[in-house]
């Protein structure tokens, strides 16, 4: 589950293009932030998730968010100011157990083409060429389509489809999409079968295309209706703190992790049928060229740090996988599943101190420099740990060991 927001230069309070992404996974599955500099390869073909694709001499600089099993990114930005993420959509048109991921047409995206409509176009003959497909979870099979928004610093795109069936449009002012399918008739491009079946009365792209029980159940309906009034609400004024606000939403006020809904932009795992939880967070400013990452899950219970292709930096760890381990991401973790234990109790004077860091990285970030990137980790994991000292006595109620304990023992996390 996923939540993707665009807003175009006319929309946004200083006219910069602002992209963002809430990437939701299962809850021990870590996601990893990495920056990938040009390369030249001499291979004729790069290995990805399940399959293998034709290489280029010359790959380009990007930074990604990715599971850490995958070798595609949920969301990413490169070093001319290309943005990209996908979510996944749930269709009627048969889901291929082989073919490529959403997830590593963003990374072959990314590292071949330098804006949105050649990026469109590449992703768009993958998908009629190629075809999409493959589990998009390590723990299950989880087969879906792909919808995906297309950003550079002057244009974006939104591009979803079913099957080898696909529809683009640019995007005007702002979009969003979810967990579904959002075009209708209101489309500028579309495949050629779409084109055809457009030519019958009423069609609608997604009405004809959904499955609508497991749209349903995805709760990306709710979702999408929650950030696309934020987004319309926000004309003139949106900028990257205002985006930050809506990346940290739930949809009720005195939310409560122990009773969560998937309804939530800011999502929380809540057992079996609320299996979701927000691994990652990223925020793209691309006039100023300033990428702000979470790393780490939870956008409520975390900072923005800044990447600047300028001064290109972020922490090498050791090796993340679905295991707790000593890197940063999964220190994170312990934190925010202790913290959950008594999230209401403390939640408002967290806040308060969170954005009073938050407000120091953003003003600090208008210097560019990998220092700053390793300030603000350094003012996060100072926070982080005062913080578990705080509530280190804080013992886990019944219901929080009903829906925690299989998932915290499979982490080998002990709460």
């Amino acid at each position: 589950m996923c939540d993707i927001l665009v807003a175009t230069p006319k929309f946004t309070r200083n006219g910069s293009m602002l992209f963002a992404k809430n990437s939701d996974r299962e809850p021990n599955e870590a996601q990893k932030v990495e920056y990938i500099p040009r390369k030249k390869h001499e291979e004729n073909y790069v290995n990805m998730t399940y399959t293998s694709f034709p290489q280029v001499e010359e790959t380009y600089a990007f930074v990604l968010s990715r599971p850490w099993w995958i070798w595609g990114a949920e969301m990413g930005a490169n070093e001319f100011g290309l943005t990209i993420g996908n979510t996944a959509v749930f269709t009627n048109q048969k889901k291929e157990k082989k073919g490529i991921l959403g997830m590593d047409m963003i990374r072959l995206a990314l590292e071949r083409k330098r804006n949105a409509k050649d990026a469109l176009n590449f992703i768009i003959d993958i998908i009629e060429n190629y075809g999409q497909g493959g589990s998009g979870s390590y723990e299950h099979k989880f087969l879906y389509h792909n919808s995906f928004i297309i950003a550079d610093r002057k244009e974006a795109y939104v591009l979803e489809t079913s099957g080898k069936n696909w529809a683009a449009k640019m995007i005007e002012k702002f979009y969003s999409i979810s967990n579904a399918l959002t075009l209708s008739d209101d489309w500028d491009f579309a495949s050629d079968p779409v084109v055809s079946l457009s030519k019958k009365n009423n069609f609608n792209f997604a009405k004809h295309f959904s499955d609508k029980l497991y749209t349903h159940f995805a709760h990306g309906k709710e979702r999408r209706d929650f950030t696309y009034k934020m987004l319309e609400q926000g004309e003139g004024r949106i900028n990257v703190p205002y985006i930050m606000k809506i990346l940290r939403s739930h949809q009720t006020n005195n939310f409560d992790p122990l009773h969560t809904s998937m309804k939530n932009v800011c999502m929380h795992y809540g057992g079996k049928l609320k299996p979701s939880q927000t691994a990652n967070s990223q925020i793209s400013d691309l006039s100023s060229d300033t990428h702000w990452f979470t790393g780490e899950s939870i956008p409520c219970l975390s900072v923005f740090k800044p990447f600047f292709f300028a001064s290109p930096f972020w922490p090498e760890e050791e090796k993340i996988t679905n295991k707790y381990s000593n890197n940063f991401w999964w220190r994170a973790e312990f934190f925010h599943r202790k913290f959950q234990i008594s999230y209401a109790k403390y939640i408002e004077e967290f806040k308060k101190e969170r954005d009073e860091i938050q407000i120091k990285i953003l003003a600090l970030a208008k210097i560019k420099d990998k220092k700053i990137t390793k300030e603000s980790f350094d003012m996060e994991i100072e926070f982080v740990d005062k913080w578990i000292k705080k509530i280190a006595k804080e013992k886990p109620t019944t219901k929080y060991q009903r829906i925690w304990k299989k998932i915290n023992m499979q982490a080998g996390m002990h709460i």
